[in-house]
């Protein structure tokens, strides 16, 4: 069977391309996928997930999956979430979370600082799915009316937003918790990067292996 395999970040940088494809036999696990790279590719520390799914590696792999090496992250019940190449709006995201039965709406805005700019990376099918599970269990954790996330991607200039969320509930305490949930969790389970530029320097920023969302 043919396997394709997305690489991101360093693995990318260091493969020299974003996708492999492997042949390996019927019944093969993803243990074996990770043998058959050897040591060019080293996916230690990596987290790793088949078809945008977290996955252990001893799940056997089927005909046409695609496995995604994950490397430490740089991290009305309506939840919505999005991907933008564009500037952020958090006014426009607050709107989206108004709702009649809300006395409390609290928002967060992640900006770029001390350097000239940052430039994002991201898995992007995979992090639409997670960002949605992440903002739809703080609904329903929380008692939220609405929430919502977006998250910049390619290069976010010094002082302007690279993620965004808002959340309204009946009281501040939910509302506020609920925030701090979102970011907390985009921050530790999305599968995005980050490189800070300066002028003609990149500097990868190293971050932690990435979690399971809290669910």
């Amino acid at each position: 069977m043919i396997l394709s395999i997305r690489l991101f970040a360093g693995l990318r940088e260091r493969a020299g391309t974003e996708s492999l494809q492997l042949e390996l036999p019927e019944g093969a696990s993803v243990a074996d996928a990770l043998a058959a790279l050897g040591d060019g590719l080293d996916a230690n520390g990596c987290l790793l997930a088949v078809n945008r799914e977290y996955a252990d590696d001893s799940l056997v792999l089927k005909e046409g999956d695609e496995l995604a090496l994950i490397p430490p992250v740089s991290g009305g019940a309506p939840a919505h979430v999005a991907l933008s190449d564009e500037p952020l709006s958090l006014d426009a995201l607050v709107e989206r979370v108004r709702d009649p039965r809300a006395g409390a709406v609290v928002s967060f805005s992640g900006v770029t600082r001390e350097v000239e700019s940052l430039d994002y990376e991201v898995y992007a099918e995979m992090a639409l799915e997670k960002m949605a599970a992440i903002v739809q269990a703080a609904v329903e954790r929380h008692g939220l009316c609405a929430a919502a996330a977006e998250h910049r991607v390619g290069v976010v200039p010094l002082s302007e937003a690279s993620v965004i969320v808002a959340a309204s509930a009946p009281h501040r305490a939910e509302a506020f918790a609920g925030a701090r949930e979102i970011i907390d969790e985009l921050k530790a389970c999305t599968p995005i990067w980050k490189v800070e530029l300066e002028g003609a320097e990149r500097r990868r920023v190293e971050g932690e292996q990435p979690k399971r969302p809290a669910g």
